[in-house]
């Protein structure tokens, strides 16, 4: 049997990872400033991350939402005190498009109305709910094309007005970051006036913090630089450092029912074990703080090599715009230095690395990378 061929592949297969590295099937070490899709929050391997999942899986790994799962609360409890919202409730899933799904669910039940308002360049997911609100016609089959989504322009206040104002809006979706579109961030300013006018309105605001939340932008969740509070906050990708799980933060204007939101697997007892893992490394080794710090280093390195036309993002969310040859420095930096490095659109390249990275690290990338451009 062969794998259905959707993906483009790099010809490298990680077998083993540690930290910022990760080694291929032939003994070479990469150093790896991609993790994984920024899914590697706290560093391939952590000691304590490995520990806690290989003492779960010890005890039980999975048993149904059918019964009692004290873990779930422990991940709620931990959650809910560094994220600084405590007073939400907690919904666990498997993904990112899953918690998408459920926030724009959850939306339509409480409003009563379907229409949708997401942005230009957005990326939600690839389930059906998610692709609708995502801005890509080629994931999009004649099945994803019944919802009544709304596109309008990043940083635009007039023009999401002028379509809440139409009355028949459920909720406005948009990313922490855009990350797909090439690292784009929202205004303070914006947001602020979009939480205000979401809220004039009784439209649900929901933030997609999958790939920008969990200490990525240098702050618990990218949109906390605002100071808003959304009605919704979805998550996933660093929250299990690996292992699958998604999450939506709840606001308390929700009533809860049963059996409105379901998962088989979410919040199964190895994929707690694995969250709980992440927020105890997290706290204990500062990494929200380092990955400020270290963006703020990174950004400054940066901002002083030739052939860069623009530095873009948060913390450890960054996207680099080149000059066209921007897929050959990019395979070079992977092929002769062994360095990961994600891409995106416009001639962007994206550094989502583990927030653990330190600055010897961070002067490694530097280096080839100015090497890769001369």
């Amino acid at each position: 049997m062969n794998l259905f061929d959707v993906y483009s592949l790099w010809e490298i297969e990680p077998i083993r990872a540690q930290g910022c590295h990760v080694w291929d099937n032939e003994g070479t070490k990469y150093l790896d400033l991609y993790g994984g899709h920024a899914v590697i929050s706290i560093g391939h391997s952590h000691p304590h991350y490995v520990k806690a999942v290989q003492d779960q899986v010890e005890k039980i790994g999975f048993y149904s939402n059918s019964v009692q799962n004290s873990l779930q609360q422990e991940l709620a409890d931990k959650l809910g005190e560094q994220s600084g919202y405590a007073d939400y409730s907690l919904f666990l899933c498997n993904s990112g498009a899953e918690a998408n799904e459920n926030a724009l669910k959850l939306a339509s039940f409480h409003t009563g109305k379907k229409r949708v308002i997401a942005f230009h360049g957005a990326f939600h997911g690839r389930t059906s709910g998610a692709v609708a609100v995502t801005e890509n016609p080629a994931i999009q089959a004649p099945f994803n094309t019944g919802h009544e989504v709304t596109f309008v322009p990043l940083n635009d206040i007039e023009a999401v007005k002028a379509e809440i104002l139409k009355g028949d809006v459920a909720a406005v979706i948009i990313e922490g970051i855009l990350g797909v579109a090439g690292i784009f961030t929202p205004e303070t300013l914006f947001l602020q006036q979009l939480a205000l006018l979401c809220r004039q309105n009784d439209v649900i605001l929901i933030l997609d913090e999958i790939q920008s939340g969990y200490g990525r932008s240098g702050q618990f969740f990218a949109h906390q630089s605002a100071g808003i509070r959304p009605d919704l906050i979805t998550m996933a990708k660093g929250m299990g450092n690996g292992f699958p799980i998604g999450g939506l933060l709840i606001s308390s204007k929700f009533e809860a029912k049963k059996g409105i939101l379901g998962t088989t697997f979410g919040g199964n007892h190895l994929a707690c074990a694995a969250a709980i893992a992440v927020l105890d490394v997290l706290k204990a080794e500062s990494l929200v703080e380092n990955a400020a710090d270290m963006g703020n280093y990174l950004k400054q390195e940066l901002s002083e090599i030739n052939g860069i036309t623009e530095i873009r993002g948060w913390g450890l969310m960054l996207g680099i715009e080149f000059l066209p040859e921007f897929g050959a420095v990019r395979n070079r930096l992977l092929f002769e230095s062994h360095i990961f490095t994600g891409g995106a659109k416009n001639n962007v390249m994206r550094l989502l690395p583990p927030l653990s990275i330190s600055k010897a690290e961070i002067d490694i990338f530097i280096t080839e990378l100015k090497d890769k451009l001369i």
